[in-house]
């Protein structure tokens, strides 16, 4: 993690054209276009073509793919990618996040309010599921960029959607304001960062998402994984529920 790198890159991005008065002004949103120049500020490695498809950086650590949702997406270019070089996804997630209602048409924003809720790198099993065939690849590799965020976002009377709906809230724009943490996801070793500490030798879900802090669904999506990478084996049953074991411990 480097975070002067980072602030470069973020300074980079607001000075451009790409912000104005905070917020993204076309189709590359702007969490994506700061960690793109993050992880390579030589714009001649940015939007390479290889095969069919356009990488969003090409360079000596490979290619690397910026994702911020929707992994689903990927699995055509990991087809083409996975087979020539090795490929690292980036996928960010918001560790705090600041909501702020803006009107798209004048640029006139509301007050800043903080979300109660707070990322976990654990956010990212979601997407992995997506994509879980490919997982054991040695060329796929991951970074989760822990990311404080200010949200941009227009509120029903601007979008014409019902006031009152939660969905009637149409994100506008991210901007990245600071960079709290990086996990590298390069080896099987890599995965024991998923394991919390105080389990014990034999555990549930739910003891799993106890010490993880995370809700059982999402603990046994984890395991799901984990399982299948062989960080973890199941080794029997407790009622109807699954008992595992680490095979990788964690430090």
């Amino acid at each position: 993690m480097d975070k002067e790198r980072y602030y470069n890159a973020l300074r980079k991005v607001i000075d451009g054209e790409h912000i104005r008065a905070g917020i993204g002004t076309y189709g590359e949103k702007t969490v994506h276009s700061v960690l793109k120049n993050y992880f390579e500020p030589f714009a001649d490695s940015h939007e390479q073509k290889i095969g069919g498809f356009v990488a969003d950086i090409v360079g000596e650590n490979g290619i690397i793919e910026i994702q911020t949702a929707g992994f689903d997406k990927l699995r055509k270019k990991l087809e083409s990618f996975l087979e020539i070089s090795r490929v690292t996804v980036v996928y960010p997630i918001p560790y705090n996040k600041w909501l702020i209602n803006i009107n798209p048409e004048t640029g006139e924003q509301g007050r800043k309010r903080k979300s109660p809720r707070k990322g976990s790198p654990y956010d990212i099993f979601p997407e992995l599921y997506r994509i879980k065939p490919y997982l054991k690849n040695e060329n796929l590799h991951f970074c989760i960029v822990m990311l404080n965020i200010e949200e941009y976002r227009c509120p029903p009377e601007t979008t014409g959607l019902k006031r009152g709906r939660k969905k009637g809230y149409t994100r506008y724009d991210r901007l990245p304001v600071e960079l709290c943490d990086e996990i590298h996801i390069d080896s099987l070793s890599d995965w024991k960062y998923f394991i919390p500490n105080g389990l014990p030798n034999v555990y549930t879900s739910r003891n799993f998402s106890e010490k993880a802090g995370i809700y059982v669904g999402k603990a046994q999506l984890v395991l799901n994984i984990l399982a299948d990478m062989g960080v973890v084996e199941r080794v029997g049953k407790d009622s109807r529920s699954y008992l595992y074991r680490t095979v990788i411990e964690a430090d």
